[in-house]
């Protein structure tokens, strides 16, 4: 049980069947939180100082619930929810994955 936990913690990575290695879930949950907010810190910039660049910034709101562009309360809701979508994902993603590396090889 503890081997579980800590595989699931991101503390080892065990090969599957087949050789194939499972997925630290906690290493996974970081990097996705730092992608997303990091492009979400980009995206707003260029909405800032590239205003003639041809991208629809406001598509953020499909997204991020409650968004809009531009003050500080929206942009730190875009930032929880940068990071929450980051969680959600690895959380779902990397047991699923993992699931499956163990079942299928």
């Amino acid at each position: 049980m503890a081997e579980a936990v800590q595989r699931l913690a991101g503390r080892m990575s065990s090969p599957g069947i087949g050789g194939a290695r499972t997925i630290p879930v906690l290493a996974l949950g970081f990097s996705l939180n730092a992608f997303f907010v990091f492009s979400y810190v980009v995206c707003v910039l260029g909405y800032l100082f590239l205003p003639i660049l041809p991208v629809e910034h406001s598509a953020l709101a499909i997204f991020l619930p409650g968004f809009t562009l531009l003050n500080w309360r929206s942009f730190l809701l875009g930032l929880v929810e940068s990071f929450a979508w980051g969680w959600y994902i690895a959380l779902v993603f990397g047991p699923l994955y993992n699931y499956f590396v163990g079942r299928l090889g």
